[in-house]
């Protein structure tokens, strides 16, 4: 028997933090750079203006690829991608099922 602990991030926006858009990208490209250090990191869950963070032209399209490649499943949300008319780069679609299952299997959960 296993006492993995997980982490779940949740991503709302396409920056980190109010305020300066190009300053909140840096830090937020910072802040996922790091986040690999974080205990039990699994999986990162994008909503509303969080899934630009999926584009071509993303600003952290490099960190995301690298946590993704490390073993971190990313969740965009469809219904979200459907609206800003988003196709992704990465992760795997996800839907409100999907994501509240990890929400409650989840020991933390943080969101910025």
């Amino acid at each position: 028997m296993t006492n993995k602990k997980s982490t779940l991030l949740i991503l709302t926006r396409n920056q980190l933090g109010d305020g300066d858009s190009e300053l909140g990208q840096k830090i937020l490209g910072t802040f996922l750079r790091k986040a690999i250090r974080l205990n039990h990191l699994d999986a990162i869950v994008l909503f509303n203006e969080g899934v630009k963070l999926t584009m071509k032209n993303s600003p952290v399209l490099s960190e995301m690829t690298m946590l993704e490649e490390r073993g971190v499943d990313l969740m965009p949300c469809g219904t979200c991608l459907d609206y800003y008319k988003i196709e992704p780069c990465f992760g795997k679609v996800s839907d409100m099922d999907s994501i509240l299952m990890e929400i409650d299997r989840a020991d933390k959960v943080i969101s910025f």
